[in-house]
């Protein structure tokens, strides 16, 4: 829990301090902080006070642990070595390094005896691809960093106790009304059984008011099935949800699971949920037909005669029973030509109808479907209307659709559709402002950092891992630094597993491309630190980019799987980037100027995590990508999928986003005027220190709170 709150909050949770100041623990604080400041973290003064007042023995036992927290979310728990021990100085071109190693080979005659005549293989010459320097020797090779004050310094805000932060965290990301990322729902599945066991009632002070999502909704039930306490169900599919959840399987249902035996007590509570269904949404089964006749077997309904709409629901399944779900009746009116029906239908569930509101709209429903949209809005969740309005802004000005999913695996296509109507657009989006507005709470004396506005909302958390200063995709920062350096680590697990890191660079108009990878090591303004080909004990790679001379505007790092095991198979692999200015020296990687870094996850083969821009003003942005390409099973490089890159990047790129700041206009209309005694309310992308007492902030972390139900 200690760590998981560390890296998810930025806060040090400690129990009660002692009544007096302790000079040994007023040291100790004083020499984490010292040590925290050397990964570019440091305690806020609060948090200084609080563990001066522990003993000093307690106080190195937290500070050992909230440093290796900290620094596994740098990433500076591993040793970062470097293929050619004085980059970014005495990079050889690559064609004369691979001559070089060739002609070594040549005149070591076992080596010369593996090398085949008609073709070159890079890994049959001895010294490449495996470091030939210790770690020990990289650093003697390179001087101390010269510490600037634009190097990172992220702040650890004092915590209350374990107990109060991992209860807050839990409410926070079971309530969240968007979907979370693979590792929060991991987080909240721990976070729930840890809730459970500290409250003996599960009573409804532990619990969130609302639990929007599906799949945090499973998570819940799972720790509430655990507890015998009744499940949260309003669907049949959440009784399935937590059926694979309590098997271990994809609470998503995308990926069907192999279903464990439930005891007689689980599954006479699992029956009974199922029981409470309304028939009319029985047609929902049809959707996972095949996993619910395994759900079946597994239940033994027949045994159960005080459930007879449970029995009904497996019924249905094997198809005993007719029933039809809402989607095919709507189908069926759509086709006939009869969208008024279909609108009738859809009244029913106002979420659905929103997301099909474009549809609609072309199918030619008039003001009837303009009427029954407002009626909608009314009712439907705050990121269902926050999605329609962010879509609806880019039917303004149509350019290529993107398509993402969970995973982050991402295409393109041509929009052809015909456009909608401008006037019932232009009702449509004051009609969502309007609601949009309605909702937000007023949050008093509001203060935003400038730097937050161009951050999109986070409507979807599902392909952002989490790391340090992570950003929804779409999202847009400053550059600040003249040098840019790029890096990826990686750990196999059981097979040889070669990575590489590459970046494709190109033209304002995304043509005119060059890279820079194993096949390229330099150009006039970037350079690769070289091509490691396997990592037992783990690997990493740079790219060097000095900001100042690059003569292409758009630059897109990437992370290709070339051999052996997946991003997700892995034992360890994380990107991230730094910045320095041009008189720092140091170590290829120095956790002070890291400014971002996050996990590598999915089933995808090439990594795009991100792009950078420079701007008519020749300032550099980041925009967040968060994609991953399909690639080949083996061999990806750069050269293979620029054309697929240049469309994507360019599709994200073009996409009008919705950011804090459209969200920051209405609150701003919204909130009071501030009073003497008020309430303020701070978002921006960390929290300043001279914020008064009991103020509320919103960073990154928990901007997904301001998205109301």
């Amino acid at each position: 829990m200690e760590d998981l709150i560390i890296a998810r909050r930025l806060r040090v949770p400690v129990d009660s301090a002692g009544d007096e100041t302790s000079d040994w623990g007023g040291v100790a604080a004083r020499q984490l902080d010292a040590a925290l400041l050397s990964v570019g973290f440091t305690c806020s003064p609060a948090l200084l006070d609080r563990l001066a007042r522990l003993p000093g023995e307690q106080v190195i036992d937290l500070g050992v642990r909230v440093l290796a927290a900290v620094r596994r979310l740098v990433g500076d728990h591993v040793e970062h070595n470097a293929y050619f021990v004085d980059f970014p100085n005495n990079v050889p071109d690559t064609l004369e390094f691979w001559a070089g190693l060739l002609r070594e080979a040549m005149l070591d005659p076992v080596a010369a005896a593996r090398l085949q005549p008609d073709v070159l293989n890079l890994l049959d010459l001895p010294r490449y691809g495996s470091y030939q320097h210790t770690y020990a020797d990289l650093l003697a090779a390179h001087a101390e960093l010269i510490p600037l004050a634009k190097d990172r310094v992220t702040v650890l805000e004092l915590g209350g106790s374990p107990r109060d932060e991992a209860r807050e965290l839990y409410l926070s990301l079971a309530g969240s009304e968007v979907p979370l990322a693979a590792e929060d729902l991991a987080a909240l599945r721990a976070l729930a059984g840890f809730c459970a066991d500290f409250c003996a009632d599960f009573g409804a002070d532990d619990q969130p008011e609302h639990i929007p999502v599906r799949e945090n909704r499973a998570v819940v039930n799972e720790a509430r099935l655990a507890a015998g306490r009744p499940l949260l169900v309003d669907t049949v599919t959440d009784v399935l949800r937590l059926a694979a959840a309590c098997s271990g399987g994809d609470v998503t249902l995308t990926t069907p699971t192999r279903l464990r035996s439930f005891r007689r007590a689980e599954r006479r509570i699992l029956l009974a949920a199922l029981d409470a269904v309304p028939a009319a949404k029985h047609g929902d089964v049809l959707r996972h037909r095949e996993q619910w006749k395994r759900l079946g077997e597994r239940l033994h309904p027949h045994e159960y005669p005080q459930f007879p709409r449970a029995a009904q629901v497996f019924d249905v399944a094997r198809g005993v029973r007719k029933a039809s779900s809402l989607g095919s009746r709507v189908e069926a009116a759509l086709a006939a030509g009869r969208t008024e029906e279909a609108v009738s239908l859809l009244e029913h569930t106002p979420g659905v109808l929103l997301r099909r509101l474009d549809h609609l709209l072309r199918a030619g429903g008039g003001s009837a479907v303009l009427e029954a949209a407002e009626r909608a809005a009314a009712r439907a969740s705050g990121r269902v209307l926050l999605s329609l309005r962010e879509h609806l802004q880019n039917r303004l000005a149509p350019a290529d659709r993107v398509f993402t999913n969970r995973y982050g695996r991402a295409w393109t296509t041509p929009d052809t559709r015909p456009p909608l109507d401008e006037e019932a657009l232009h009702r449509t989006l004051a009609i969502l402002d309007e609601e949009i507005g309605r909702r937000l709470p007023d949050l008093g004396e509001l203060i935003v950092d400038p730097a937050v506005l161009d951050v999109a909302l986070p409507l979807s958390g599902k392909a952002v891992a989490p790391g340090l200063r992570m950003l929804p995709r779409g999202s847009l920062s400053t550059v600040d630094g003249e040098l840019l350096r790029f890096f990826v680590h990686w750990r196999q697990r059981e097979r040889r597993t070669d990575y590489d890191l590459s970046a494709l660079m190109l033209g304002a108009a995304y043509d005119d491309p060059v890279h820079i990878s194993w096949t390229s090591y330099a150009n006039g303004f970037a350079t690769y630190s070289g091509d490691l080909t396997e990592a037992p004990d783990g690997a990493s790679e740079f790219i060097d980019v000095r900001l100042a001379g690059a003569t292409k505007p758009i630059i897109i790092p990437q992370v290709h799987v070339y051999a052996g095991e997946p991003f997700d198979e892995a034992a360890e692999a994380f990107f991230g980037y730094m910045t320095r200015d041009a008189e720092q020296e140091g170590r290829p990687f120095e956790p002070r100027t890291v400014r971002m870094k996050s996990d590598l996850r999915g089933s995808g083969r090439v990594a795009l995590p991100l792009v950078f821009l420079r701007g008519d003003d020749g300032a550099w942005r980041v925009k967040w990508l968060h994609l991953y390409l399909s690639g080949s099973p083996g061999f990806n490089q750069v050269e293979g999928n620029r054309v697929t890159t240049s469309l994507l990047v360019r599709s994200i790129v073009e996409r009008d986003y919705l950011r804090v700041g459209y969200l920051a206009a209405l609150l701003r209309a919204r909130s009071s005027v501030s009073v003497e005694g008020g309430h303020v309310t701070y978002i921006g992308l960390d929290a300043p220190a001279d914020l008064p007492e009991g103020a509320r902030v919103y960073t990154p972390a928990t901007l997904h709170e301001l998205i109301t139900a």
